[in-house]
């Protein structure tokens, strides 16, 4: 697999990256043996970057990819970790704002090797802000760790530009993780001009918008207890039908590039830029397949532009989150 760097300070990477978050978390149940192998089938095919969050499952994420890195050797492998979300016992995520301030980079970074059984996190990141810590001080605080040799390199999720500028003024940022597809492209208009200025690279989640840009959604698919698309505004009604209907425009671009949908939207992530390093979220080995071969997806020109009239900028009905999770993000004010 070809490889990409994240930003001027940070690592060198696959060109794609593997989110573990729904092998643990929020899409329904996932089979532990097969989340397992499909780790296993991803680092066997070149990837390297592996992105989760310790409040993923509430610590069963890092446990999961603790076992399947018991084999492997560690240094191949780069860990990517979010902290800062609050969980009760039920799995609800609790509504206060995420904690991040320097003694809670230190606690939570603490559990967080334990749990992963590694001496150090190749990237940190804080999950969400919190409006009422700088993010000076997170900053300053991870920037501790990285010089105790417990932190490799520095990233931020979900932010918007002003606060990219405060925090690389700090240390140097590797990368902004943030959601970024043919249905989510709020981040072009200044977000990620603000992070290519300074030299920060983009890890994009949601790449398929939560399975919307799959090819494998049907309108009347019930959805497990706990799945988060249940509440999301894509997924509700004359949103669904009009988000479907978009993706079987994109199909018959996909048909004729000999791609799956899944791939066409994989693949033109990665056009945006050598900076971005899309994350699949795959979480059984045969959607992973089909998501690496977007690797092998050229897209030219007269193709982009193709996908740019079947899915317009602004293109899609809903929002990509509730209002009330919309409002605790940094990046969407």
């Amino acid at each position: 697999m070809k490889t990409r760097k994240l930003g001027t300070a940070g690592p060198t990477v696959s060109e794609l990256g593997l989110g573990a978050m729904g092998m643990s978390d929020l899409y329904g149940p996932a089979d532990e043996a097969e989340s397992i192998a499909t780790v296993h089938a991803a680092l066997d095919a070149g990837i390297t970057l592996i992105d989760t969050g310790d409040f993923y499952g509430s610590g069963h994420n890092e446990l999961l990819i603790r076992d399947a890195l018991r084999a492997r050797n560690r240094d191949d492998v780069l860990l990517s970790v979010k902290f800062g979300s609050y969980r009760d016992p039920a799995g609800a995520f609790q509504p206060v704002p995420s904690d991040t301030s320097p003694a809670a980079v230190k606690d939570r970074l603490a559990f967080t090797l334990r749990r992963l059984g590694t001496d150090h996190v190749d990237i940190y990141r804080p999950s969400r802000l919190n409006p009422n810590i700088p993010v000076e001080d997170t900053i300053g605080a991870i920037a501790e760790m990285v010089r105790a040799g417990f932190v490799r390199y520095i990233g931020l999720s979900e932010v918007g530009a002003r606060t990219l500028r405060r925090a690389a003024a700090v240390h140097p940022i590797s990368d902004l993780q943030i959601e970024y597809s043919l249905l989510s492209r709020d981040i072009e208009a200044e977000i990620l001009p603000t992070a290519r200025e300074l030299g920060i690279g983009v890890t994009a989640y949601g790449v398929l918008s939560r399975g919307l840009l799959s090819g494998h959604w049907a309108a009347e698919r019930n959805l497990a207890a706990g799945d988060f698309r249940g509440m999301s505004p894509r997924f509700q009604g004359g949103n669904l039908s009009h988000n479907l209907a978009l993706v079987d425009t994109l199909r018959t671009v996909a048909d004729r590039l000999g791609a799956s949908v899944a791939q066409v939207a994989i693949a033109w992530v990665a056009s945006r830029g050598e900076d971005i390093v899309p994350l699949v979220g795959a979480r059984r080995r045969e959607r992973l397949a089909e998501s690496l071969a977007a690797a092998d997806v050229s897209l030219a020109a007269d193709d982009l532009a193709v996908i740019e009239a079947a899915v317009p900028a602004g293109a899609a009905a809903g929002s990509r989150y509730t209002d009330a999770m919309l409002a605790t993000m940094d990046s969407a004010h």
